[in-house]
């Protein structure tokens, strides 16, 4: 009779034990990234929002506090008098009607000029109007100067010198090439589909453009409206050739009141006019922001 071999039982197998584990490089160079990006952010925004805080700040500093004290201290009093010199020396309310005509007749021209331009150019298409659009293009190069003495002879002629068109024309003549960019590059990632569907159902160019492309295009007309709105309000180069009488002055021009003989300056007042001009634009763009962004995105990477 054999004896049974006895056998040990079977140990289970001892799991590794894990090592010391090592920080993942990628990881802390993303960090190391978002720290210098957010550093950056706040210094950009510092250097943008500290002069227009100072201004804000300023306009309520008495003129003795400004003059004799830290122009860039804490006021020591608040008063409101700088806004009532600021009107009572200058006809504020009319430079600021008048930039607001010149800038919605500007923009106005250039969205609509600028959109139909752009929708011949991507989507109807035409012969050689790859060329076109690089001429266009070019036209961001010019420099707005060489065009003045010519546009001063030209309107003296035709009538048009010291009239709000004398400024609306060549703002939006200038700032034309950028928005036919921006409108061509949202255009160029509609699908063409949606065209081909409106062709079959007998729609016609115009009525494409009205009830597709226009709908469409509401972000980008935000964006272009707002990026040449900012330049157009702040214009003195062409109001400055082409104004000739005070009831036409822009507000860089009425700014000019305020210096007075010897180049005295009201400088409170004038930080007051300077507050008054630039809040309403500043309104709008703090409101109209998100769009402005969606237009660029748009325009950027998708339709």
């Amino acid at each position: 009779m054999t004896t049974p071999v006895l056998t040990a039982p079977a140990t289970p197998a001892q799991p590794a034990q894990p090592g010391p584990r090592r920080a993942p490089v990628r990881s802390s160079r993303h960090q190391v990234q978002r720290t210098l990006l957010t550093v950056t952010v706040v210094l950009i925004v510092i250097v943008q929002v500290y002069p227009l805080a100072w201004l804000f700040l300023t306009s309520f500093r008495t003129a003795t506090d400004f003059a004799s004290g830290n122009p860039f201290a804490l006021p020591s009093e608040f008063t409101l008098d700088n806004y009532a010199r600021a009107f009572a020396t200058g006809d504020l309310g009319l430079n600021i009607l008048n930039s607001l005509v010149v800038t919605l007749g500007a923009s106005a021209l250039i969205v609509v000029a600028g959109m139909m331009a752009a929708y011949a150019l991507q989507v109807l298409g035409f012969r050689f109007s790859g060329f076109v659009r690089a001429l266009f293009l070019l036209g961001i190069i010019v420099p707005v100067q060489i065009a003045l003495v010519p546009l001063f002879i030209d309107y003296s002629r035709v009538g048009l010198l010291d009239t709000h068109l004398s400024m609306i024309i060549p703002l939006a003549a200038f700032s034309l090439p950028m928005a036919v960019y921006l409108f061509s590059s949202f255009y160029q990632y509609i699908p063409r589909e949606m065209y081909e569907a409106a062709s079959l159902d007998r729609a016609g160019p115009y009525r494409i453009f009205a009830q597709i492309t226009f709908p469409l295009s509401l972000n980008t007309i935000v964006t272009v409206v707002l990026v040449n709105s900012i330049f157009i309000w702040n214009d003195f180069i062409f109001a400055n050739t082409f104004v000739l009488s005070d009831g036409l002055k822009t507000i860089p021009l009425g700014l000019q009141n305020y210096i007075g003989a010897m180049g005295n300056t009201d400088w409170t007042a004038t930080f007051a006019a300077v507050c008054v001009t630039v809040t309403p634009l500043l309104l709008v763009f703090l409101v109209l922001n998100k769009a402005m962004i969606n237009g660029l995105e748009s325009g950027a990477t998708k339709g």
